[in-house]
């Protein structure tokens, strides 16, 4: 015959309930580990992410890359190379894009030429006209501010977008090295920068410049052009500038604001052809801004161009230099090839 059925005792069911307390604070205590940890994980990987994406920017990575030494700053031949133009990205115009495009598959240093971004180089105007298009090659940029770069106080929205490296000793004009040659980045607004004559700030700056700089080959780098058949016409107020490198041998400057391509012979800083001992010069206001014609020629200027946007790639040899305005519009619309002095 079979046992009747126990009952539990008041000592076994107490037991039970201890257990049960038991494994069920195991429980909670398991699932909140696992939460923190996932929580912290999850954080840590946020924290990161944001590091990550504005590291280049605080520490101004942009002008201060090792772009000399990089492979992705290198020709074919192996040579560094230079490419960019000025006037770039207006939200009105949703401008910038085409050109940011023809980065995208042209390795080398990206420099400026000034006006960044339209229409007053604001924070805003950086964030939502420049970031979304040339912004993605931040890493690489090595910029130059224009005159509406400067209509934000202080060129502060300039200054907070490039970082540190723009104005590595507090001031807006700066020089590297890339490869065998010497690059001077100038400011042009010599009206808000203590001028450009020999004894401005910047003018000091420079000739001590050249001076320290062992470089067989010099590139300068600034936004109004002392030569132009554009809209603007040739800026006499650049003129010191351009005679302190005259002097120190320099053999190619680059500017924009004027909005087309113009390439011109080599000159002396009276505009008089100098093929021995001149500066070449060329115009590439086409980075994004509305294209403008040529009222005039002037004299010396070899080719110009205003029927498309492009960049000007320069691939800059031990002792020489090649050139290149590629086009938006697809194709090369000049090429050349030159000596350095």
């Amino acid at each position: 015959m079979s046992e009747p059925s126990r009952q539990p005792g008041p000592r076994s069911l107490a037991g039970s309930v201890v257990l049960g307390l038991v494994a069920f604070s195991a429980t909670l205590i398991l699932l909140f580990g696992l939460s923190s940890v996932i929580s912290r994980t999850a954080g840590d990987a946020r924290a990161t992410a944001r590091a990550s994406s504005t590291q280049g920017r605080s520490t101004g990575s942009g002008p201060s890359m090792s772009a000399s030494t990089g492979s992705a700053s290198r020709s074919a031949s192996g040579d560094p190379v230079l490419v960019g133009a000025g006037d770039i990205a207006d939200c009105r115009l949703d401008s910038g894009a085409a050109t940011a495009a023809l980065l995208d598959s042209i390795d080398g240093t990206v420099f400026t030429a000034g006006d960044n971004a339209y229409p007053n180089g604001s924070d805003a105007n950086f964030e939502d006209c420049y970031d979304p298009t040339w912004g993605r090659h931040l890493d690489r940029t090595r910029p130059a501010p224009g005159n509406h770069d400067w209509e934000t106080k202080d060129l502060n929205g300039y200054l907070a977008y490039f970082g540190d490296g723009a104005a590595p000793a507090g001031v807006s004009w700066y020089s590297y090295d890339l490869g065998a040659w010497h690059v001077i980045v100038l400011d042009s607004d010599c009206g808000v920068v203590g001028g450009c004559l020999p004894d401005s700030p910047q003018g000091r700056w420079l000739a001590a410049d050249l001076q320290a700089s062992t470089a067989r080959c010099t590139l300068a780098i600034w936004h109004h052009p002392r030569f132009s058949s554009g809209e603007h016409g040739n800026d006499t107020s650049v003129w010191p500038l351009w005679d302190a490198l005259y002097r120190a041998g320099a053999d190619v400057v680059v500017n924009g604001h004027d909005h087309d391509y113009e390439r011109f012979g080599p000159q002396d800083p009276a505009g008089r052809e100098d093929k021995a001992a001149g500066i070449r010069e060329f115009v590439v206001g086409t980075g994004g801004a509305v294209l403008r014609g040529f009222p005039t020629v002037a004299a010396h200027s070899e080719k110009r161009s205003s029927d498309s946007l492009g960049v000007i790639r320069l691939v800059l040899r031990p002792a020489s230099y090649e050139w290149s305005f590629i086009e938006t519009a697809g194709g090369v619309a000049d090429s050349g090839n030159g000596t350095c002095h």
